[in-house]
Parts: structure tokens; sequence; C-alpha cells
């Protein structure tokens, strides 16, 4: 609604992914997810003109991504980044485990 355009990368979506696999039914990124650095998105399909269901090219196509959650996600890119980078740290994962 306010015009915002983020471009965001595959691997940032699919880590942060609003299916209960990732966010474990509290909302919150609960599961790490590693080893998606080359994941790519093969399609998106809209769901009413509230969200979109985008299909990973690893076999992920669970959580719809609404529009707010997709700003959010945009206008957060950094810090969420960020957060998620040093949870891998902390856990002893590489991006690529």
């Amino acid at each position: 609604q306010d015009g915002s355009r983020f471009e965001l990368p595959c691997e940032y979506l699919r880590v942060y992914s609003p299916s209960a696999e990732v966010r474990a039914h509290t909302g919150d990124v609960a599961n790490l997810v590693t080893g998606k650095e080359q994941v790519n998105i093969k399609k998106m399909t809209p769901v009413g003109q509230y969200a979109i269901k985008i299909f990973f090219d690893d076999g992920h196509n669970s959580g719809l991504y609404d529009w707010d959650m997709l700003h959010d996600l945009g206008a957060n890119y950094e810090a969420n980044w960020n957060r998620y980078l040093e949870r891998c740290q902390r856990e002893g994962v590489t991006r690529s485990n």
C-alpha cells in the first residue's frame, strides 16, 4: 500500500518460511533451516488477493506469504538476516549444513 518494493533472496524467503515446519505453530522462527544457499523458486501462485504460495526447488511449498509478512520481511531484511546468521553461529552450524 505504501509503494514499497523489495528484492529478497530465495534463501532468505525459504529460511523465514511461514510454514508450520519452520515456525512450529508459534509464529516465531523455531526451527533453524540451513542448506538453502542454492535454493530457487520454481513458481509462485496467488492465493486470493492476500497472499502468495511459493514453490521452492527443494520441494518446500507449505505456508502462505501474505502481503504484510512480505512487507515485514523486506523492511526488516538486514536485522532478520543478521539474526539468522548469529543463530547459525551460536548453534555451531553454517548456512550450508
